[in-house]
């Protein structure tokens, strides 16, 4: 499995649910090992999706991919993934879902993901629920994200809606401190944005937008977004005693 090693003497571990090799940690990897993590990464399209593992891991990050969280039956490892996620959530472990990870998190936590009414590509600010402000996302108050989805999640029962857009109302939720399901990605340094625009061209192309602006907006959102969702996730892993 491939490891990303660190510098001092990692005491816990990270295991980072992949499904796509450019949708990965990004800014997250850096921020994880200066927690003293060592960090896996785990590529569930060609790896055995292995339920030990997951339960296993001190924290677990869900990343995003271009499937949907209900193709199972076209993509069967993702059956397997949601049963090794609904046994990790029963056992109360610090887990962070981004797009496609959190829309797996509400389906395993018993809610729906349905198409969302319009697709979402571009960076924009959330805006946030009173809990929301009240949660770590407070860091993103008006800070532009990076959406890249066509679905939406629910929001499972006992869980708080932290954020929103217009396009699509359920953006945030968390489940006590020990879950987060993000639909926007705070993850993506704007050094890695080419990946997305070429490993993403038909979706950007059925979309009639051109790379030239997302380019440009990743540019100009990456100094803040850089700062702000490493603030807002550091206190999430303190809240959750990570």
């Amino acid at each position: 499995m491939p490891t990303d090693t660190a510098d001092t003497s990692p005491s816990r571990t990270a295991l980072a649910v992949r499904h796509l090799g450019f949708e990965d940690l990004g800014l997250l990897g850096p921020l994880l090992r200066e927690r003293g993590y060592l960090t896996h990464y785990l590529d569930v399209v060609t790896q055995p999706v292995d339920t030990a593992l997951i339960r296993a891991a001190d924290l677990v990050v869900v990343l995003g991919g271009p499937v949907g969280a209900h193709d199972a039956g076209r993509y069967p490892f993702l059956a397997d993934e949601l049963l090794a996620l609904r046994a990790r959530l029963a056992d109360g472990s610090p887990t962070l879902g981004i797009c496609l990870g959190a829309q797996l998190l509400a389906r395993a936590l018993g809610a729906q993901v349905t198409p969302g009414a319009a697709r979402e590509i571009g960076y924009a600010p959330v805006e946030l629920t009173p809990e929301g402000t009240a949660s770590p996302l407070r860091h993103l108050a008006g800070v532009p994200v990076l959406h890249w989805h066509n679905d939406m999640f629910g929001i499972p029962g006992n869980a708080q809606l932290l954020a929103g857009t217009p396009a699509c109302p359920h953006q945030a939720f968390a489940l006590g401190t020990q879950v987060l399901a993000l639909q926007f990605h705070l993850e993506t340094p704007a050094e890695d944005i080419e990946r997305w625009l070429v490993g993403h061209a038909e979706a950007l192309a059925a979309a009639d937008i051109h790379p030239a602006g997302l380019r440009r907006a990743a540019v100009e959102a990456a100094p803040l977004l850089r700062t702000r969702a490493v603030a807002a996730v550091k206190e999430w892993l303190t809240a959750a005693g990570r």
